[in-house]
């Protein structure tokens, strides 16, 4: 097993420069950091691995992954990092936010360096980088959101459900032409599972209904996105529905469609889909609430429960697991959360 004799060895500095380049405790220059770091990516070093198999040794930390933008702000970021922390706390555990953009190296170097016993991951993609990681070290975690090729504990909103009972909704209100605005390209790019799932609501609710759904792709541009929307409502004859589902840019929508002269709900209904709770600018929507809190609840106690289990139903001190095949491994245990309709009842379309 690797030692941090080893590390400074390989990166060619002391054992006091990569102690503190570990512990963070001095100023040590960029081009000394990173080689320091190659090195114990290399050596596969584990500052704390000998400690790990005591249960003394937990740091009752939960290591939050939120992949961020810099610049860009979402609500909903916020909103799952003040209850997960306040359902961790109820554990007595604290969190550690990371907020790289892909994550996978802070995961190793939190997981290496025993800063925190499991993490909880958001923004879920199909096979993400990030679970692979994870995996591989034998570190705990639960996912904020789910990918159905991850043997790991998740908790979600059923996304396909939620755009198709807004859909269906909709359509049974008397609406015959409806735009599904959907998540940001860029997110369905990533397969992130509630933009994927959404897509798959909609053209579910498509044939269920027989309604004319425009699927309009978002864009975290407000400048696009706006022309886009302006564009989908302009067509003749007219849609007399907009459904939801991007709601970072929900203000800049409200607005460009009463620029292009249409009252809501008189001209057209709005119905969202993963609106924050009690948010009180909204409540005069139909829409579906993200259940937040109970997400938050259900995800710390998932990732705390996997830290005596291990990531792969083992003893988390088990530093190499080896994957069980496929047909044989338990499968992890979830928490799917069907949609409700909240709010006043969906508008019928303008007479006429």
């Amino acid at each position: 097993m690797a030692t941090i004799k080893d590390v400074a060895e390989r990166a060619g500095v002391a054992p006091s420069t990569v102690s503190y380049v570990l512990s963070g405790s001095r100023k040590i220059s960029e081009d000394t950091r990173r080689a320091v770091q190659a090195a114990i990516d290399e050596l596969g070093y584990h500052p704390r691995a000998s400690a790990r198999t005591l249960r003394s040794s937990r740091t009752n930390v939960l290591a939050l992954a939120v992949p961020r933008v810099p610049g860009e702000y979402r609500a909903i970021d916020g909103r799952f990092a003040i209850d997960v922390t306040d359902a961790a706390r109820g554990h007595g555990y604290d969190v550690l936010l990371i907020t790289e953009g892909d994550g996978a190296g802070a995961l190793r170097r939190v997981a290496r360096s025993g800063l925190a016993d499991a993490a909880v991951l958001m923004a879920v993609e199909e096979r993400d980088p990030r679970i692979e990681v994870l995996h591989k070290l034998g570190f705990p975690a639960a996912l904020l959101g789910h990918d159905d090729h991850a043997a790991l504990p998740w908790t979600d909103l059923d996304w396909e459900a939620a755009v198709a009972l807004a859909v269906r909704e909709t359509a049974a209100a008397g609406h015959r032409r409806i735009v599904f605005l959907s998540s940001a390209e860029h997110e369905i790019a990533a397969r992130r599972g509630y933009a994927v799932r959404g897509l798959d609501g909609a053209r579910r609710a498509t044939a269920e209904t027989g309604a004319e759904v425009h699927v309009l792709s978002s864009h975290r541009d407000p400048a696009r996105l706006g022309r886009r929307l302006r564009e989908a409502l302009g067509v003749r004859p007219a849609p007399t529905a907009l459904v939801v589902q991007d709601l970072i840019l929900l203000p800049h929508l409200l607005d460009t469609v009463s620029s292009a002269g249409l009252r809501v709900p008189e001209d057209l209904s709005v119905v969202l889909v993963g609106s924050l709770p009690d948010e009180l600018g909204i409540r005069h929507l139909p829409r579906i609430d993200l259940p937040v809190a109970e997400m938050s609840t259900a995800v710390a106690r998932l990732a705390i429960d996997a830290i005596s289990a291990g990531c792969d139903g083992r003893p988390a001190s088990s530093q190499e697991p080896t994957a069980a095949p496929a047909s044989t491994a338990p499968a992890a245990p979830h928490h799917l959360i069907q949609p409700r309709m909240a709010g006043p009842a969906i508008a019928p379309p303008p007479s006429g």
